[in-house]
Formats: C-alpha cells, structure tokens, sequence
C-alpha cells in the first residue's frame, strides 16, 4: 500500500530497513532523500531512450520497451547491491511521482517476499514538503549563531558542540565549501540537495533545544541559504568569537593545508582577490605564498581582506551578540569555549 508523508518527520519514525530511490543517476545527483540509496530502474540514456518513444512513436511499446529494461535492471539489482538482504528486509521505493518505474520494482521486491512499499506521490511529494518548510513556513527553532572573523575557529567548534551532544547544523559541510573565496571542498551539491540536507536536519531537531549554526552570508559558495532559515538566522542571537590575529592565522594554516599545498590553486585565489586590492598587495602576497610564509600571509589576509569586511556591520550585530575570548585555538582552549557556549545557550 503506498506510503503518504504527511510531514518530513515522517522518515525518520516508518517502520522501513532502507529507503530506494529507483531514478536515474542523473536526477538522484540533483536531489533525493538523505541517506537513500540510488538502485535505477532506468539509467540515464534508458530513461531518453524510452520518454522519446513515449513522445514521438506510440505509448504502448514505450511501455513495453520500458518494462524490458526495468527487468533487466532488476536483476541486476538483485545479484548485486541486494543479494546480501535477508527475508526479513523492509524497503521503501520511490520514483519522480510514484508510478511505473517505482511501481514495477516494488512488484518484482514484493513477488520475492519482501515488505516493499512506495511513496505516494514519489519524489515530487517529497520535495514539496522541502519547498513548503523551506519556503513557505517559519522555522520554529531556537537558533544560536557562532559567529567571529575570519580564522577564530567556528567549524571546529560546531564539530566539538556536537560531539558534546548539542544539536549543530554545519551549513558548510552541507555546501561542500567553507564559506570563503579559499573555502571550496570538491564539488558544491545542487541547490536541490543542499536544501534537503538543511531540512531533513531541521526535521530532526528538537526545536525547544538551542541549535547551533555558523554565521554565514545568505550564500555559501554558490549555494543559496534558503529564507525561511535565512530569516531566522538574522534574527538568532549570536556567540562571537575573538581570538588574536597570531592565533587566527596559524589555525589558518592548518584548517586550509589543502590550499596551501597546491601552488597553483592559491596563485588562483589570490590573483581573483584582484578586483578589491591594489595590484602591489596582490603581488606582496604572492610573494609570501611563492616563499611559503603562509602564517604571514594570513596574517596579511586577515587584516587587509577579512576584517574590515567582518568589522563593517559589527554595530548591527553588537546588539545580539555574546562575546567570548579565546586566548589560544587548540583543542582545549576550544572544548573549554564549548562550554561556555553551552552555558550561554541555556
């Protein structure tokens, strides 16, 4: 019997071993349920093949093109991702609107003895309950930034806030960047996906608790924070973060020794720093890269490039934000700000 979501809470409490998504490559990449597995009915060609079919010869032997190909994937399926399943195993199968793609997999699951259902309404069902809290809804949660400039360590504090227990949001994780002209990790997922992420997250909290998220700009790379949690970032209370600049620049170096080992990468970044400095400071500082003095040129950065962008609207922030000092960024000096944070958040 097809399973209806009534709300994004839904998944985490169904009595399912494992959620399927029988879509192509191509749409499980722009987006699907966090923690689905990718199992297609239909490849990405396979999909073309059998819509252009569907469109431009005749429906009916669409369909049976179609059910070829879904048997055989099938099969495929259940030599080799599925072989290890026992009798026991309960599945969850969705597809774009939950029909013939969705539907044939979970009759050829059912007919093996397996309790597989579908989704109601598949993937599109799923996402707008995504766009309806992300777009259309107020986020009831007690959010508290951290926020600080550039280099005083907000990541590593929300990895220790979590490993404390308290519930932590990382946007930047979620983005794949941290958030700065340095900060790409590999590649950005779609916005799609991003936005899931962020909502099955919110789904999963306790909004009587505090919920922790790093201060970011509406954007984190090229991902756009959506505005209901965009609002409500802006009107959170905020824990600033200070740290000297010594400290800063040498936490620096160690979170960004990926940018700092690839040569050409950094060359790259400074020089796309052009449009906001004098050709003179950009050469200064390819000099320090060239000579590897890249505390000093974090340094260099912090000064000249982060901080007077941070500084710029710190009056509008003053008036909602705790600030914490924090003498050194090891690993102590930060598990004792932990708790301090914890103590602020109530």
């Amino acid at each position: 019997m097809p399973v209806a979501l009534s709300s994004l809470t839904d998944l985490a409490h169904l009595p399912f071993d494992e959620v399927i998504d029988v879509r192509s490559p191509a749409e499980f990449a722009e987006d699907h349920i966090p923690g689905a597995i990718n199992l297609p009915a239909l490849d990405n060609d396979e999909r073309a093949l059998v819509g252009t079919i569907y469109k431009q010869e005749d429906p009916f032997k669409a369909r049976k093109v179609g059910a070829a190909l879904v048997a055989r994937n099938a099969a495929r399926h259940l030599q080799g991702p599925l072989a290890d399943r026992t009798g026991g195993w309960r599945p969850l199968v969705y597809c774009w609107r939950g029909g013939q793609r969705s539907g044939s997999f979970t009759s050829i699951l059912q007919q093996i003895g397996w309790r597989a259902d579908v989704i109601q309404g598949g993937y599109k069902s799923y996402r707008r309950l995504i766009v309806q809290a992300l777009y259309g809804e107020t986020v009831p949660h007690r959010i508290v930034l951290i926020d600080g400039g550039t280099g005083t360590a907000k990541t590593r504090i929300l990895a220790l806030l979590d490993q404390a227990g308290a519930q932590v949001i990382d946007l930047e994780g979620m983005a794949n960047h941290r958030g700065s002209l340095f900060g790409a990790v590999g590649e950005q997922p779609a916005q799609k996906m991003f936005e899931s992420r962020i909502a099955m997250a919110l789904a999963q909290s306790d909004p009587a608790k505090a919920l922790f998220v790093e201060a970011e700009s509406n954007k984190v790379g090229d991902l756009l924070i959506p505005p209901a949690l965009w609002h409500a970032m802006q009107r959170a209370p905020r824990i600033a973060l200070r740290a000297p600049v010594a400290e800063r620049a040498a936490y620096l170096v160690r979170a960004y020794a990926d940018v700092t080992e690839d040569a050409n990468r950094l060359a790259a970044t400074l020089d796309a720093l052009r449009p906001y400095h004098a050709a003179k400071r950009i050469e200064d500082w390819q000099a320090l890269a060239a000579e590897r003095a890249f505390q000093a040129l974090a340094a260099e950065l912090i000064g000249a490039h982060y901080d007077p962008r941070y500084l710029k609207n710190a009056g509008e922030r003053a008036e909602h934000e705790t600030p914490i000092d924090l003498p050194a960024l090891d690993d102590d000096s930060l598990r004792a700000a932990v708790a301090r944070i914890l103590s602020i958040a109530g």
